[in-house]
Formats: structure tokens, C-alpha cells, sequence
């Protein structure tokens, strides 16, 4: 597979504009083991191969047991998530699937026990700005297996 267009050469301007989001979601205080099964999860839904790629790592970087990795596709049926994490699946799930879902009166108040306004805010950018980089990668077809979370980390100090 070649990739048909090199997102950060063509419109580097807009590579960094999703890269803002980024960094918005790096400091908005959702704990990262969250944020990257929920961008995990997405990209699962999504079938976003390059980004299943990066968040398995950058997951695995930050602590994630391969165990909670391997059944995260079936996390309903699983002990292995907190009530917190089952509700910010469910809300992934309900936002990356919006045109099926319109994100029901249930997952938004399941969501809500959870998670504050701004949380919830916050949550919903880090569930939107994956599912950009998941489109982006997949109509551009991005090659996964490159992507080491160090080199990543200095990229983005540039």
C-alpha cells in the first residue's frame, strides 16, 4: 500500500491546526489512559489502521495493560474498565457513530454522572479530533508501523 497524500507536506497548515487540538487535549486534565482508549476505541469503530497503530503505543507508553488493549472492542463484556471509562466508551462510540446514533438521551446522562460540563467538552474534542486524524488516514491511506511515540513527542516540541 502507498500512501496517496502526504498530509504534512501538501498542507502543513492544517496538519498543525489538528495539532493544536492536540495539544489542547494533552492539558485539558482528561487523564491520558482515558484518552487514549477513547481515540483506541474510535479508531477501532473507524477501522483506522494507522491510528490503532499510534494509540496502541502511545497507550502502551503510558502504562495500559495489553489485557484491557486486546478486549477493549468488547469492553461491555469485560470487568476490566471502571464505570467512568464504560461511560466515556459508550459516549465515543455514540459521537463516532452520530449519523447512526444522534448520541441518545442514555449515553449523554450515563456520560454525565461521570464527567463535569467542561469534562464532557473536553471529551468530545478528544472523540472528534480522532475521528479527523481516523479520516485523514484513511482516505490518504497513512502506513501504519512507523510511528514510535518518542519521535512523535519531539515533533511536536518543534
Amino acid at each position: 500500500m502507498e500512501p496517496r497524500i502526504e498530509i504534512t507536506r501538501v498542507r502543513p497548515g492544517a496538519y498543525k491546526a489538528v495539532l493544536g487540538l492536540e495539544d489542547y487535549i494533552a492539558r485539558c486534565g482528561i487523564e491520558k489512559p482515558l484518552v487514549e482508549l477513547a481515540k483506541m476505541r474510535a479508531s477501532q469503530v473507524n477501522g483506522c489502521a494507522y491510528c490503532l497503530d499510534m494509540h496502541s503505543k502511545d497507550a502502551r507508553a503510558a502504562g495500559e495493560s495489553e489485557q484491557r488493549l486486546y478486549t477493549l472492542d468488547a469492553w461491555r463484556e469485560t470487568p476490566f474498565y471502571t464505570e467512568r471509562e464504560r461511560a466515556a466508551l459508550a459516549w465515543t462510540e455514540a459521537v463516532t457513530l452520530i449519523h447512526q446514533t444522534h448520541v441518545p438521551d442514555d449515553v449523554y446522562a450515563l456520560a454525565r454522572a461521570h464527567f463535569s460540563e467542561a469534562e464532557l467538552v473536553d471529551l468530545t474534542l478528544i472523540v472528534t479530533t480522532i475521528n479527523t486524524w481516523n479520516r485523514l488516514m484513511i482516505s490518504f491511506r497513512g502506513i501504519p508501523g512507523t510511528y514510535q511515540p518518542t519521535k512523535a513527542a519531539a515533533v511536536r516540541a518543534t
